[in-house]
Parts: C-alpha cells; sequence; structure tokens
C-alpha cells in the first residue's frame, strides 16, 4: 500500500538554490533544510543569503552537514562554526553513500555527540540517511541512532526503516527526478528538487521542527487488504445448478 504523501519540507543546496521563497510558502512550503557545511573545510556560499530570505518568507529553517570520512572533530568544527544554529533551527548529520569517503558508524556517533555537546542540545541531531544506515547497520537495532529523528531517503511509494527506527520523522521522497509527484513548489528550480513528506499538520511540524518537543506518535499504518487465492472444484449432476456467494474477507484487527 502507497505512503500517502504530504510535502512540506524541501532540502537544497548552491546546485538548486530558491529563486522565490515568498512563492514557495504561498504554494504550501513550511520549511527548509539548507546544505551548510561537508567535510572538514567546505562552506556552501549560498547558505547565509538563502537563510535571510526563507526566513523572511516565514519559512522554518535547517542546516545539514555532509559526512566524509575525514577528521571528525575538524568537521564537527566547521558546521558549528558556519552554520551556528540557533535553538529553533533543525540540525542535521547528512549521512550518506560517498564512495570510499562514505563516514562511518562510529565517525557518525562522534559527530553528532560532539554537534550535541556543543550546542547543549542532546538526542536533536536528525539523520537523514536511506541505504548507508541500511547497509552498515544491519539488522540490528542501534540505541544512540534509534533516540534521535529518522529523516529516511526512500524514492518510491513504500518507505521502509532500518530496524533502530520504529519510524521516520520526515522521508524523502523524491530527488526531483525519481519518486512520486509533487516534486517542486513555485518559486523553486520547477525540473524539481529534493521534496519531503511529513506526515502531520504544519503546527506540528513547526513544535517538533528544533527537536525541543518529543514527536508526537503517529497512527498506526492501515494494513494491506489481505488476498489469497482459492480454488473451488464442484461436481454436480446434470440439471443441477450451482450457485456461490462469496463473504468479504475479515481484516485483521489493529
Amino acid at each position: 500500500m502507497s505512503e500517502p504523501i504530504n510535502p512540506l519540507v524541501v532540502d537544497l543546496s548552491h546546485w538548486d538554490p530558491a529563486e522565490n521563497y515568498q512563492d514557495a510558502a504561498s504554494d504550501g512550503l513550511e520549511g527548509v533544510i539548507y546544505k551548510a557545511t561537508q567535510g572538514a573545510g567546505y562552506s556552501d556560499p549560498t547558505y547565509v543569503a538563502q537563510q535571510k530570505q526563507a526566513k523572511a518568507a516565514g519559512l522554518l529553517w535547517g542546516a545539514y552537514h555532509f559526512a566524509e570520512a575525514t577528521d571528525v572533530a575538524a568537521q564537527a568544527a566547521n558546521f558549528l562554526e558556519f552554520a551556528a544554529p540557533d535553538p529553533n533551527e533543525l540540525f542535521c548529520l547528512d549521512w550518506e553513500d560517498y564512495g570510499d569517503n562514505t563516514m562511518s558508524v562510529e565517525q557518525a556517533e562522534e559527530w553528532i555527540t560532539r554537534v550535541e555537546e556543543a550546542l547543549k542540545r542532546p538526542q536533536q541531531c536528525v539523520i537523514y540517511s536511506g541505504n548507508t544506515a541500511k547497509d552498515l547497520l544491519g539488522s540490528s537495532r542501534n540505541g544512540f541512532f534509534g533516540k534521535r529523528r529518522l529523516w529516511l531517503a526512500q524514492y518510491g511509494a513504500s518507505p521502509v526503516c532500518q530496524a533502530s527506527w520504529d519510524d521516520y520523522w520526515l522521508w524523502q521522497y523524491t530527488d526531483g527526478v525519481y519518486g512520486p509527484q509533487p516534486q517542486t513548489f513555485d518559486g523553486l528550480d520547477p525540473a524539481g528538487v529534493d521534496v519531503n513528506s511529513f506526515q502531520g499538520d504544519t503546527s506540528q511540524l513547526a513544535a517538533e521542527w528544533s527537536g525541543q518537543r518529543i514527536p508526537a506518535p503517529r497512527p498506526p499504518r492501515p494494513h494491506p487488504p489481505i488476498e489469497a487465492a482459492v480454488l473451488i472444484e464442484v461436481t454436480a449432476p446434470p440439471g443441477i445448478v450451482v450457485k456461490i456467494a462469496r463473504k468479504p474477507a475479515r481484516r485483521r484487527a489493529d
């Protein structure tokens, strides 16, 4: 069964900065998570101007760090010095595949710990990941990661979380090319951008955005209908009409 899509958030970078955040807000956009830094030395040159424009449009703002397998202390310092997120801003580790330079599980834990301690915001870091978390963590539950919100990257209609999380907090369902519609907002690249679904209303998103408020539990997902093929063979004497009535299958109780 397809997951309902509630597009409220985009994530952008110098590759696809917004042209007009006011137009995007009028089109239903509520929040922006923007690339701030990468590795130990890179900072996005469009970050500051985009932040000012987005906040002027009344949008929620967040910053992410693109993880590498380089010195973790230097990476954390790079993010903290450049992004310097306010208490009401979301901050995130973008933990995805980067070839031989992919951040390890231990490095991801260290980066998150260093940044949370420096900001005095325990367990408020959002973890963006898809296949990387699934590949590196396998089928095991990791308590450290599970205590933090998952921003799941999976393009398709049926998102699946790694075992450390019972559910995602935010779901990146398209990169603007692959995945369901919609793939952009007015005022953003018409060719498509990363769009994210939040399973809650706008007031809930705003309340949970910074991580200071524990996310509200989501209602149980509906079970798919139970389908089964049944072969029935009936033998009757000539002249006897056989009628078969089909009763609806029972649904499993939640």
